[in-house]
């Protein structure tokens, strides 16, 4: 068997690709109401998901996501052998208390927005190893708990600043696997493999944190967009590709105000990635219509619409190939009250579409 290819200081490509083998995602009203709200697998009007708190809820739909990867992709929890997940919350008690029950050998994380990057990384890292045939990658978020975890409560009725987010209540799950799907007729977020072949990770170049010195907590999209040029630049670099070599590179949670930034700062590095690029903080709310103002935010954001749009567009090869590159502001409740600066990260991934002539 060939060897990954380590590329640059933090690129890989995967010798055999990672296989995709399922995806679900579960959203609230809200985003149910945006651009995208007929591709999420399950609706739940009532943010509180029948729970008594707001923690509680992101707990019980994480859950439940996690629960539909399993089974849509004819699976039970003892197929899985790794679940690599998390939150927004202090000590990713989201995730914690929603993994709980569906004993899984459990890595938590935390890259913020760009989880689930991160654990799709790391899952694709530990199946291409050998250590497992199933990895489950999971995160979420929800408004009321980021606002509560990092802003004011609602209660409060505080005014944002047209360069705010909109936390995303939602999440996604992903099951990784080394081996090809069998084939269906079945294309979409629901089972993620076709008679015209799967999609699957081909690679990933691994975010480092970016500090350029941002302060401002209600500007997310531009303490972000500086990782994400630096990850889009070495990504190029690393794997000697352009723009032209990826049908869509989808960055997340940048929103209006990061996205302008990260392509000014990417002209100057003499990348136009205007023709291809989408941002999942954009395509997940109507910014006319939902008054979100820069876009959405949170780790369910970029995992939704990664589930929900993203996929079915690759495994039906619509796009052939793309750079999912989801962004995350590494900043605590502690770090910004102490003054300190609102760092960035984002994780790229490689996300390409496997024809049923080339699978191994």
């Amino acid at each position: 068997m060939s060897k990954n290819l380590r590329l640059g200081a933090a690129s890989i490509a995967f010798s055999q690709p990672l296989y995709i083998e399922s995806a679900a995602s579960i959203v609230s009203q809200k985003e149910a109401d945006g651009p995208l709200g007929n591709l999420f697998d399950l609706v739940c009007e009532d943010p509180m998901f029948g729970c008594d708190t707001w923690e509680s809820a992101e707990s019980t739909l994480q859950k439940e996501t996690a629960t539909q990867a399993i089974s849509k992709a004819g699976l039970s929890s003892e197929d899985i052998h790794l679940m690599f997940a998390g939150d927004l919350l202090a000590q990713t008690s989201a995730t914690c208390f929603g993994s709980a029950g569906l004993g899984i050998p459990f890595y938590g994380l935390y890259g913020a927005c760009s989880t689930i990057g991160e654990a799709l990384s790391l899952g694709s890292l530990a199946l291409t190893a050998g250590f497992g045939t199933r990895v489950l990658c999971a995160t979420s978020s929800h408004f009321a708990t980021a606002e509560k975890e990092f802003r004011f409560p609602l209660g409060y009725g505080c005014q944002r600043p047209l360069s705010a987010t909109w936390t995303v209540t939602g999440s996604a799950a992903c099951i990784l696997s080394p081996e090809a799907p069998h084939p269906s007729e079945i294309v979409g977020s629901s089972l993620l493999r076709s008679t015209l072949g799967s999609v699957a990770i081909t690679g990933i170049t691994t975010g480092k944190v970016i500090d350029f010195g941002f302060r401002d907590s209600l500007n997310m999209g531009g303490c972000m967009a500086p990782a994400a040029c630096d990850t889009i630049y070495r990504h190029f670099e690393d794997f000697g590709r352009s723009v032209n070599d990826y049908d869509a590179v989808l960055t997340g949670d940048l929103g209006v105000v990061g996205r302008q930034i990260l392509l000014d700062l990417l002209k100057e590095k003499n990348i136009d990635l205007s023709s291809v690029h989408q941002d999942c903080g954009l395509l997940i709310y109507d910014n006319q219509k939902q008054d979100t103002h820069s876009g959405g935010s949170g780790c369910g954001c970029a995992a939704s619409v990664l589930a929900a749009y993203i996929l079915p567009r690759v495994v039906s090869g619509f796009w052939k190939r793309v750079l999912f590159v989801p962004t995350g502001a590494m900043l605590s409740k502690v770090s910004f009250n102490e003054g300190e600066s609102v760092a960035g990260i984002a994780h790229g991934v490689v996300i390409e579409h496997i024809s049923k002539e080339t699978e191994v």
